[in-house]
């Protein structure tokens, strides 16, 4: 037993200790990003665990969920309790308004169409309605599209020239003589 406590590094405080102590010991106004913090760590404790920078990212991931260290800018800075908290990017969360005490919460309402009441009697025919001209003696809107048949002759076709463009004329070989 002996042995191992001999062989054995001296023991490091833990994570979020140094981390708080860089921070202080930089003393920057916007905080300390993630770099120096590193460095500042390996400057002064030397014998550090092999996966460092994996730790030292959890831990400081963990303190700025728990709201122990503020990250802004890319920067970490302890929290000022007199300070407001500092908004990030896009549009902020609608305040939340308190129900009152004597309101009870009723279940959401189910998606889609409610299923119809098997009981319910039937519903009475819609009364029909007399259109009422607008005066000018033409209905409203467009007019119906009646399908062309055989009974009703078609317009008859302007005289002269069809319409659209003519089609292009094929030229024709003509034997050309040859003079000797």
């Amino acid at each position: 037993m002996a042995t191992q406590e001999v062989n054995k590094p001296p023991s490091l405080p833990p994570y979020p200790e140094m981390i708080f102590r860089a921070i202080e010991a930089l003393n920057s106004d916007n905080g300390s990003n993630k770099s120096t913090i590193s460095k500042y760590i390996e400057s002064t404790y030397g014998n550090l665990p092999t996966g460092h920078s994996s730790l030292l990212t959890h831990h400081l991931n963990m303190m700025k969920a728990s709201g122990d260290l503020v990250f802004w800018k890319n920067n970490y800075m302890k929290r000022d309790p007199t300070a407001p908290p500092r908004r990030g990017r896009g549009r902020p969360p609608k305040s939340k308004s308190p129900l009152p005490l004597s309101s009870a919460i009723s279940p959401p309402k189910p998606r889609g169409r409610p299923p119809k009441d098997p009981n319910a009697p039937p519903k009475p025919p819609k009364p029909v309605q007399m259109k009422v001209s607008s005066g000018t003696g033409k209905p409203r809107g467009r007019p119906r599209k009646f399908p062309q048949s055989a009974t009703t002759p078609a317009p008859p076709a302007p005289s002269g020239r069809p319409r659209g463009r003519p089609p292009k004329v094929k030229a024709t070989l003509t034997e050309v003589s040859v003079q000797q």
